[in-house]
């Protein structure tokens, strides 16, 4: 029987809180519901600020492969881009929507859609600023 140092387990006790920690600092963006607008696949985003800075406007740009091997590209946003301002708070949650009256419809049904990645991310701070905080996208 090999005896371990007992400083090795909090050493790793203290790497593993770190990295949780390192983690929970960031912007998530991760798959939201889809939904069927005039018979069109609408996907959305869902935005978790757990940075410590107020986002101004987060942009997703996500690639989507159809059924029929045809790939598209949609923006999902958190707001318009020269419109009112929807700030997402430290600790908030928002939606990003493809909005429809700015950008081309899928024209397919949800179920025709079999892949997707992101392509892009614009993640603006106060004041117009790059966001300083990591960004992780799983659309």
């Amino acid at each position: 029987m090999r005896i371990r140092h007992p400083w090795v387990g909090v050493a790793v006790g203290l790497i593993l809180a770190a990295s949780t920690a390192l983690a929970a600092n960031g912007i998530d963006v991760r798959r939201g519901q889809d939904a069927m607008v005039f018979g069109n696949c609408v996907p959305s985003l869902v935005v978790e600020n757990n940075s410590s800075e107020i986002i101004d406007y987060l942009q997703v740009d996500v690639a989507v492969t159809l059924g029929n091997g045809q790939e598209r590209i949609i923006e999902l946003k958190s707001a318009y881009r020269e419109g009112v301002p929807d700030p997402i708070g430290v600790g908030g949650t928002a939606t990003l929507k493809q909005h429809l009256d700015t950008s081309k419809a899928l024209g397919v049904g949800c179920g025709d859609v079999k892949a997707r990645r992101a392509v892009r991310t614009i993640c603006e701070a106060e004041g117009g600023k790059a966001c300083a905080s990591s960004v992780s996208v799983s659309p």
